[in-house]
């Protein structure tokens, strides 16, 4: 079991920070040497610049500048205005500075956590995340650290589990994948992350099987009274740092033709059958994009597709025509982040060219402008996992060129590491956006290797 850090707030970290000033804390004394130190540097300069003025005449400019034609009375007067100028309007910027960070603040963090939130990742590049599962939310716990502008849209296909059950039985759109990324989001992520993802055990009645996330998810969409809003205010609540969209607000069925079996309906029958995916679809096919997330692939800096499940979480997206037009139109850069191991059931023996030729049959040949592939291989994962690690190919995938960088888990190497991917995409993102750069032509190397 994975042991969580004790969560504490903003308050009582500033409270502690008193506690330096407790007798016996050999601290106190040294701050007030400093302090006079600094006092006497200060004395010491200002003798010796009154021994200046009084017995040397400067020459030249020199001589206005320091504005020695003026009565020493009427100098002193200058200096102490100007001083009093000076701190009004820092101690002044410096409020306005600090309550703009802070205003409409309700995360537990430190003043200098929020101050640094507020200037640096709020205004970092705006990036759309496009996917579902578990991939995606591991995504964003390392995005969330360099940009506050994020939009995730995922899809609304689920129909197994706890999500499948309130979708049949409330008639609302499965809250699965919304839940896992608001956790992934929030700004007490450890405290929110078990609290949403706590799954009622045995015994429970008809609570059993289903989390809590999911059942808070549902609750809010009967008190505001639409899905999306009830979105909107769980992420106000737990002062999420970013934006969840549905790809759509219709109710999706994912329909596969499998070889061997035929067509399956469902997402999680799909999995479950275990044969190879020929072709999936949606119904209603002509299902309505969630216009809030065309509205941000349009205006997004970047746009990232997966990781994760690829007929089941992140292709969908794309089979709503709107979100894929959208994408397709967004001037923005586009980057897949290919999946670390196969999954059973749906991407057996994959390597990355058949991850990307699938996406690229719905989207589009050059679609993306990179694709980013894990470096960290081993010979194998244990035959429990029915996997294996996904292995890029020589050279640029279909045309697109493959960026290779350490994206694993040292403890589960099949899934991505949060910090390790999030830094290889920002890197990305910097040297092909924010440097200038010819785009890549057959004279250059056929992959590109990146390192942390």
């Amino acid at each position: 079991m994975e042991t969580q850090a004790p969560v504490s707030n903003g308050r009582s970290r500033d409270w502690r920070m008193l506690l330096w000033l407790r007798p016996g804390m050999h601290v106190k004394r040294w701050l007030l040497l400093l302090f006079l130190g600094v006092v006497l540097m200060g004395l010491g300069v200002a003798y010796l610049l009154r021994e200046a003025y009084l017995t040397y005449t400067f020459p030249g400019v020199a001589y206005y500048l320091t504005i020695q034609f003026i009565p020493r009375f009427l100098r002193g007067l200058i200096f102490a205005v100007l001083s009093v100028a000076m701190i009004g309007t820092a101690v002044w910027k410096l409020n306005h500075s600090l309550l703009e960070a802070v205003q409409g603040y309700r995360g537990g963090a430190s003043l200098v956590d929020r101050v640094y939130t507020y200037r640096f990742r709020n205004q970092g590049p705006r990036v759309v995340v496009i996917g579902g599962g578990t991939g995606l939310s591991t995504l964003l716990r390392g995005l969330k650290q360099y940009t506050t502008n994020l939009t995730t849209i995922v899809t609304v296909a689920d129909d197994g589990g706890s999500s499948g059950r309130l979708r049949r039985d409330m008639g609302v759109l499965p809250p699965g994948d919304i839940r896992k990324n608001i956790a992934a989001l929030a700004d007490e992520e450890q405290l929110m992350t078990r609290l949403f993802q706590y799954r009622f055990d045995e015994g429970s009645g008809d609570l059993e099987g289903h989390s809590f996330g999911n059942l808070f998810i549902v609750a809010m969409t009967a008190v505001t009274g639409s899905f999306e809003e009830a979105v909107r205010a769980t992420s106000r609540v737990l002062n999420v740092r970013g934006t969840i969209l549905p790809s759509t607000l219709e109710d999706l069925t994912l329909v596969a033709e499998v070889e061997g079996v035929g067509t399956v309906r469902g997402e999680s029958a799909i999995t479950e059958r275990g044969g190879r995916v020929k072709a999936i679809r949606i119904e209603p096919a002509d299902a309505e994009a969630n216009q809030e997330a065309v509205q941000a692939l349009l205006a997004a800096d970047m746009i990232i597709v997966g990781p994760g499940s690829l007929y089941t979480s992140v292709l969908p997206n794309f089979l709503v025509r709107g979100v894929r037009d959208a994408a397709m139109a967004s001037p923005a850069f586009k980057a897949y982040v290919c999946n670390v191991a196969t999954q059973h059931g749906e991407t057996d023996r994959f390597g990355v060219a058949d991850h990307l030729g699938v996406l690229e049959r719905e989207v589009g040949k050059h679609f993306f402008n990179a694709v980013l592939a894990n470096s960290n291989l081993v010979d194998e994962l244990p035959p429990q996992w029915h996997s294996e690690p996904v292995r890029p190919d020589p050279g640029p995938v279909r045309g697109t060129p493959v960026v290779l960088a350490d994206v694993v888990s040292d403890q589960n190497r099949y899934r991505h590491d949060p910090d390790k991917l999030a830094t290889a995409l920002m890197q990305l993102y910097d040297v092909r956006v924010r440097v200038p750069l010819l785009a890549p032509t057959s004279a250059e190397p056929q992959a590109m290797a990146m390192t942390r």
